[in-house]
């Protein structure tokens, strides 16, 4: 895996989370009883809701960037398989989020989502202060 996969699953990924979004935007002004969603809007589920939405699309965005960059600069960096992989093991935030809201669940995918894509980030910048230039 060279990055392909991260533009491939970033995409599908930002499109499930805007999908997400419309689903907020009907629970927010048309569905019934929206006068409670609406009230607690900065609080529970509907707080989660929207953080999963939000670092949802921002992991599929970066997972778009990341494997562009992969992709590009394949053969000057180091590590391109597990800064690829860490990625992707990034979204495990969005989707912990959604596990905890719906399903009850401990945050623990969000913690592991985390620490994967802060990680990737990170050691992509490190890998591009390596790249020599000439």
């Amino acid at each position: 895996m060279n990055g392909k996969n991260n533009i491939a699953i970033g995409f599908m990924t930002m499109g499930f989370f805007m999908v997400y979004g419309f689903l907020l935007i009907y629970l927010r002004d048309f569905a019934p009883g929206k006068e409670a969603w609406v009230s607690s809007y900065s609080l529970g589920k509907h707080f989660e809701s929207r953080l999963a939405h939000v670092h949802g699309n921002l992991f599929a965005f970066l997972n778009i960037l990341i494997g562009y960059l992969l992709l590009r600069f394949e053969t000057q960096l180091s590590h391109v398989k597990t800064i690829s992989w860490l990625a992707l093991a990034g979204l495990l935030m969005p989707i912990g989020i959604l596990s905890e809201v719906y399903l009850g669940l401990p945050p623990a995918l969000v913690l592991i989502g985390a620490i994967a894509m802060t990680s990737s980030v990170v050691w992509l910048g490190i890998a591009f202060f390596r790249i020599k230039t000439s």
